[in-house]
């Protein structure tokens, strides 16, 4: 990985877990994992970072997208 590990905050655990998709998220290759949590820890406010988690769950909910990218898993 290009960027360095990043920690999962308790809001995007429970977010996870509150929506049924903790094992989708875990399916998601390593990168992608990281670089989502890159993306909601790098915001300065928490109504960015709850926007953006909000579109990190809707992506999970759809089975594709990434970081507003197009994305589907290999089948």
């Amino acid at each position: 990985m290009k960027r360095p590990i990043q920690p999962m905050p308790e809001f995007v655990k429970e977010a996870l877990r509150d929506a049924y998709l903790s094992d989708s998220y875990d399916a998601r290759p390593a990168y992608q994992r990281n670089d989502n949590l890159w993306w909601i820890n790098s915001a300065k406010r928490d109504d960015t970072k709850r926007r953006w988690l909000s579109k990190m769950i809707a992506e999970l909910k759809a089975g594709s997208g990434y970081m507003g990218m197009d994305w589907k898993p290999k089948l």
